[in-house]
Formats: structure tokens, sequence, C-alpha cells
């Protein structure tokens, strides 16, 4: 029997079981061993939606998963039994235009929005998966780490899409687990300039610890949150105009404050998912010919993202900060949502 949480609604989670079926000729069984925790899991759980998508239940848990493969399809040979491996989430079709020119992440033929986590997510006892969409882990590559390589992943398809590279001056507006997930790219990527932003002291703290070379309290009041004089600050502070922008919080005024901060010429990334609309100051980005990109997902990044670990280039373990059994699904959710004890990732174990 395979058993899971499934989100029935709003802060309604309940387990659920089923038979394990037959394994389909091109993909494989996985005894699950870890699973994340993400921001896009809160709002789901709390606020019934993510972005523009409403919560239809009923919806499974997690997409940061690593296991242990128990059965592969006979089309599959690039796997075998006892191989542990991160799951990369997604169903592209692999046939269509986007797809074939490399951007499978947002292939034509998948809906996003028809459901975003299928049902069992990866938060289960057992998991089916494309084989084809699993990534073998090599020694000294731990399962919690593979567990994590899908934020680490994002942030990799964010510097990227940012064009993030030797000696680049970079902004990232917030600094909770995928602004620090991208500030260890960025890093790992060559960036030597680099300022985070947040509300709260105690994660710019974090982010200090975790090598940002600058940081910038937000969210004060008094007038002193206005856009265009927290640009200034950036500029005051990174001692130039950043090249790039990683906006990660979400935020309306953040997003702004990023167009405004970015230096002619630059790139803002859009990381955090926020409101379906905001208002921004788009007449300044067009005619400072500014790049605004969106950022959704990973393009062959799970292999990048390995590779670094495995080679040392980024340490993803100090964002790991709190672990929890199967059965405290409920918990584990609780503790990212409390934002105490100086959470940043939550892990659960599937074993």
């Amino acid at each position: 029997m395979n058993h899971y949480p499934v989100l029935k609604g709003v802060g309604d989670v309940q387990m659920e079981s089923q038979p394990l079926r037959e394994v389909g000729p091109d993909e494989v069984l996985v005894r699950m061993s870890c699973v994340g925790i993400c921001g896009s899991d809160l709002s789901l759980m709390y606020k019934g939606r993510l972005g523009d998508y409403e919560l239809a239940p009923p919806l499974g848990i997690g997409h940061e998963a690593s296991g242990v493969i128990s059965k592969c399809g006979a089309n599959v040979k690039h796997l075998k039994p006892g191989d542990r491996v991160a799951l990369e989430p997604g169903e592209p079709c692999r046939k269509c235009d986007l797809c074939v020119a490399g951007k499978y992440n947002v292939c034509g033929e998948t809906d996003f929005h028809s459901s975003p986590v299928p049902n069992p997510g990866s938060l289960a006892r057992y998991s089916y998966h494309r084989a084809d969409m699993c990534h073998k882990l090599p020694e000294g590559v731990s399962q919690e780490e593979g567990a994590v390589l899908e934020p680490l992943s994002v942030a990799i398809n964010a510097c990227r899409r940012a064009e993030v590279c030797l000696g680049s001056s970079l902004l990232i507006c917030g600094s909770g687990a995928i602004g620090l997930f991208c500030l260890v790219a960025a890093k790992a990527m060559g960036a030597t300039n680099i300022i985070m932003t947040d509300v709260r002291e105690e994660a710019l703290k974090r982010a200090k610890k975790m090598g940002a070379d600058h940081t910038l309290l937000v969210g004060g009041g008094q007038g002193q949150d206005d856009p265009k004089h927290l640009a200034k600050e950036v500029e005051r502070v990174l001692g130039c105009r950043p090249e790039a922008t990683l906006e990660c919080s979400g935020v309306p005024s953040s997003t702004a404050m990023a167009i405004y901060a970015t230096r002619s010429g630059g790139v803002v990334a859009l990381v955090g998912i926020g409101a379906e609309y905001v208002s921004l100051p788009i007449f300044n980005a067009a005619i400072r010919e500014l790049d605004i990109r969106g950022v959704f997902k990973y393009v062959g990044c799970y292999p990048v993202g390995i590779n670094m670990i495995a080679k040392g280039l980024v340490d993803v373990k100090p964002l790991i900060t709190h672990r929890f059994a199967f059965e405290e699904v409920v918990k584990a959710f609780e503790t990212l949502r409390s934002g105490k004890d100086g959470v940043i990732k939550c892990v659960v174990s599937c074993e």
C-alpha cells in the first residue's frame, strides 16, 4: 500500500492510502526518502491559491523530493533498483516546439493551472515518476541534498535568466529560502558584489552569514519605503547600481524598487510569485531598456546542481534547518509558516 497526505481544502490535510499499481514502461517506482516544503506549498495550504491558480482539491503535497529506485519500467535502461535519485517535477511532452527548442519548463502541452502538484504528490511512501525526470545522486550527495536540488535548480535557472556571471553585481530582493538559494548559486556562478534585502533583521543576518556582501533592511515605514528611495539606498550600500536583480519576495513594492534600482540595460528576473496583477513603473523600465524576465522552474539545471554540490561549489546543508517525520507533515507546515526558530527549509522524511 502507498500512504500519502492530501490537501482536501484550505488548511485541511488528510492521509489517504491506495494499492501500488504496475510500473509503466517509461517510469519508475521510487521509495521516497526526503521531501522539502516550500513557499508555494504554504500558499496552497493556507491561502488556497498560487499566483492565479486556485486550489482544486484533492491536491497532492510536495515536489522537492529524493528517493531510491524500487522498480523500473521495461523501457528504462539508465536506472536500476537501488539507485538514489532526485525527482525533477514536471510532465513535459518533449514533442512540442517549446520542448524541442529546449524550453520544456514552459511546455505548450502542459497546463500548470490544471494541477500544479499531482495527486499523490511527492510526499508519499512511494511515488511513480517519469524515468527521464529522475537524476542519479553520486556518492557524497545526501538524500536531503537531493530533495533541495529543486529550489537550487530554480536559483540556477534564475541566475541564468538574469545573466549572472563572473564579476556580476547583483541585488536579491527577499532573504527567505529561495533568496538564499539564489545567493549560493549566484556566488558559485561568479557574482562578486551582492546585496540582499528583507523586512526581517534576523533574515539579513542569515544572508550575511551565507555570504552576502551587503544587506539592506526594508519595511521600516515613516516614508523610508518608497521604491525610489530604497533604490537609491541600494546604490549607496552596494557602491553601484546592480547589473541584475533577482526579485524573490513577490511583493509589488519590492518589484517596483527592483526596477528603479537596476542599472540601465540590466535585467530584473521575477523569481517570487505574488499577486496576479500589480502596478509597476513600466515606463521607467522601457526608457532605460531594462529587461523584465519571468522565471519558471528550471531547464536542465538538476545535473548542474548535482555537480555543484558534489564538487563543493555550493553548500546547501545550512539551509536545511528543520526535519520532521512523515506523520508530522502538518507540523512541518506550521513551523515554516511561523517563521520562528531560524526556519529556512523544512524537510520531511518519508522513510
